[in-house]
């Protein structure tokens, strides 16, 4: 029945809405990832994660206080930065313990290797492209 504003009656459901599992997030693809403009990804993009790639990009591995030390950033959104970049399949962590204290390492991947250089391509075609004009 109709109210006097016109406004049609709703009927609202008391069930419950059925809830999914939480799973462990899949790797993004690389359509997920990159625009369809030759290489950017927005992945590397943010500040710390470039610099993550970077610096592992130059070195064989680097260690987790190594790159918090480098970018000045808290454990947390160190951890949340590489996390990020190891689920993409970038980087590789491996963990293990020295004198009782856990350590862990990062690499960069060749999939991750491949990225950034394409990455800093688009990048430069870009400086390129500006400077022309």
């Amino acid at each position: 029945m109709a109210s006097k504003s016109g406004a049609a009656k709703r009927e609202y459901s008391m069930e419950t809405p059925s809830v999914k599992p939480k799973s462990k997030p899949e790797p993004l693809h690389r359509s997920a990832r990159a625009n369809d403009d030759g290489g950017f990804d927005r992945l590397i993009y943010e500040r710390v994660r470039l610099g993550i790639m970077s610096a592992l990009a130059t070195n064989e591995e680097l260690t987790f206080n190594e790159l918090k030390a480098l970018f000045d950033v808290s454990d947390g959104n160190l951890g949340a930065h590489a996390r990020k970049l190891e689920e993409a399949g970038y980087i590789v962590c491996t963990k293990s313990f020295e004198a009782r204290r856990p350590k862990s390492r990062y690499r960069i991947t060749h999939v991750g290797r491949k990225a950034l250089l394409r990455y800093l391509e688009h990048i430069e075609a870009v400086i390129k492209a500006t400077r022309r004009n």
